[in-house]
């Protein structure tokens, strides 16, 4: 699987990301500066996460406009698949690649901790290793994870199967107490309508090696890894 991991100007998890990748697929992603140009010749582009450009305007909205972004987009629409974490959802969203916004979190502070996430559906090539209603618990950081759309839009996600993971408790019940930033439907991640572009707030990233403590996060690179390998 030859992927590509993006870095842009206040970007803080490609490391982890490139680690996570390396560790699912036995290869090491490139790492492509946001100045560039073409995206041509990869099987999966990852918009990382962190604080592009500061979260100046809004969070993801000039790495939006960044050059290497209309790349992106070209790759997408030809059916590449694309994993927006954190401030890369809030990429994917600024550009329309994904439907609705990321907003303040609903107690206007900062969250950073651990959550559990509920699977909701086996989404290839990025979930097909978890099974629908499977829990799994991985980190978030963020100030802006609100997740909004409008009830047309909600309705058009659940409907066609889009969302991928909510929020939960440990046993996988979704409730009000159990959404930690506000987000509409206790919504942690979505993908487009064709199904190859994946945005979520939590950062599976994180736990993927059994040294620091959690290994939970690893099914979904190795899902790409499968998925995506060359015959």
């Amino acid at each position: 699987m030859k992927s590509a991991v993006i870095l842009f100007p206040g970007t803080n998890r490609e490391k982890d990301m490139l680690d996570a990748i390396e560790r699912a697929s036995g290869v090491r992603p490139d790492l492509i500066w946001h100045r560039e140009t073409s995206l041509a010749g990869y099987d999966l582009i990852v918009v990382p996460g962190g604080f592009s450009y500061g979260d100046y305007l809004r969070c993801g909205a000039m790495a939006g406009n960044s050059p290497i972004m209309r790349a992106v987009k070209a790759e997408a629409e030809r059916g590449v698949a694309v994993l927006g974490v954190c401030n890369g959802f809030q990429i994917l969203t600024e550009t329309g690649l994904l439907p609705g916004a990321l907003l303040r979190n609903a107690g206007l502070k900062f969250i950073c901790k651990y959550t559990h996430l509920k699977a909701e559906r086996c989404a290839a090539p990025f979930t097909q290793t978890l099974t629908p209603g499977q829990v799994t618990e991985v980190a978030v950081a963020h100030n802006e994870g609100n997740y909004f759309a409008d009830q047309a839009t909600l309705d058009e996600l659940e409907g066609e199967g889009r969302v991928v993971f909510r929020y939960c408790d440990a046993d996988g019940a979704v409730s009000a107490e159990t959404n930690l930033n506000g987000s509409q439907r206790n919504i942690a991640g979505v993908v487009n309508a064709r199904g190859n572009v994946l945005g979520m707030m939590p950062h599976p990233e994180d736990a993927t090696d059994a040294a620091l403590g959690k290994t939970e996060g690893l099914p979904l690179f190795e899902s790409l890894a499968h998925a995506l390998a060359p015959a």
